[in-house]
């Protein structure tokens, strides 16, 4: 959170030294801007985040669902689905979260939120054909452990910060865009004033460039890292790392990307959603762009929790 801080405030410093104040640094506007712009966006993303991410998946209430169904065995699926939300809520000590389902074939789950008194879990429809009553408990413990571990909090924040970083970019290269012949005047003033301001120039034009990309970055790291304790946690809610490892041995089997997801809102999920394969390779690179850890590497920790090698 540091960092994307930094970021947006270095966003906003570089336009009123370069763009402004022609190589010196005189009033703080972009600076401002960019801080205000960032802060209303997390505290919007904060009170109001969570019903964006569920109506942008198309996410349907349980009683609404409950209501359109058309046979004795999606009802079922449903209650039970209401009933594990239940007994797992009952089991981590919090408040029983919202339940909806989203109409969509391929296995996948989110929770969303700023707390646990004002939580949602979301599973789609794919999930609940494909899993049985011991895989959806790990799937659900494993999305109350985002509750519990307050990071549905920290990545609608997050996923809200990402979007502020790709509007101050497209902002400021619009900018610079339309008022190339004053930036090149500018440029030229700032070779007068050292190397070291060229370089800052340099670096600043970078950023601007590269803010969209970075603040993916950042958001993938933080959500690989909850991720794992994600898994650990729903286990220990369980006392069945296996439940948890078969369900995303299913969900990891599954072709077909979650289409209903939206790439802002992927790392919310509890498998990449869009299907990449950059997240099923190790090294510097998957890293660096993949929303969510190898699912191997995830499956092998559980397997070894449950002690199966």
């Amino acid at each position: 959170m540091c960092v994307f801080t930094a970021f947006l405030l270095f966003l906003g410093y570089g336009f009123d030294r370069f763009y402004i104040g022609d190589g010196e640094f005189l009033h703080p506007f972009g600076t401002l801007a960019a801080f205000a712009v960032g802060s209303v966006s997390a505290f919007s993303s904060y009170y109001s985040g969570d019903r964006a991410v569920l109506f942008s998946a198309g996410a349907v209430p349980i009683d609404r669902a409950l209501s359109a169904a058309s046979t004795e065995a999606d009802t079922l699926k449903l209650r039970q689905l209401d009933n594990v939300v239940e007994e797992m809520s009952i089991a981590a000590g919090l408040p029983k979260p919202k339940v909806y389902v989203v109409p969509d074939p391929d296995p996948n789950a989110f929770a969303t939120g700023r707390d646990a008194d004002h939580a949602s879990i979301a599973v789609t429809r794919g999930l609940l054909d494909a899993v049985t009553r011991d895989e959806l408990q790990g799937v659900v413990a494993h999305e109350l452990s985002h509750v519990r571990n307050l990071d549905i909090r920290l990545m609608t924040v997050i996923a809200a910060m990402v979007g502020t970083m790709a509007l101050l970019s497209d902002w400021t290269g619009r900018g610079l865009r339309r008022g190339s012949g004053v930036g090149g005047s500018r440029r030229g003033r700032n070779k007068d004033k050292g190397g070291g301001a060229i370089i800052l120039l340099v670096i600043w034009i970078v950023a601007i460039l590269l803010a969209p990309l970075v603040g993916q970055m950042l958001a993938m790291m933080v959500s690989r890292r909850r991720e794992y304790l994600a898994d650990a946690s729903g286990a220990e809610l369980t006392r069945n790392p296996l439940a948890l490892a078969r369900a995303l041995e299913k969900i990891e089997h599954a072709h077909a990307p979650t289409v209903a997801v939206k790439r802002g809102t992927a790392h919310l999920c509890i498998a990449d959603p869009l299907g990449r394969a950059v997240g099923q390779r190790q090294g510097w690179v998957p890293d660096l762009l993949a929303s969510h850890p190898p699912m191997a590497t995830r499956i092998t920790a559980l397997r070894q929790m449950g002690f199966q090698a």
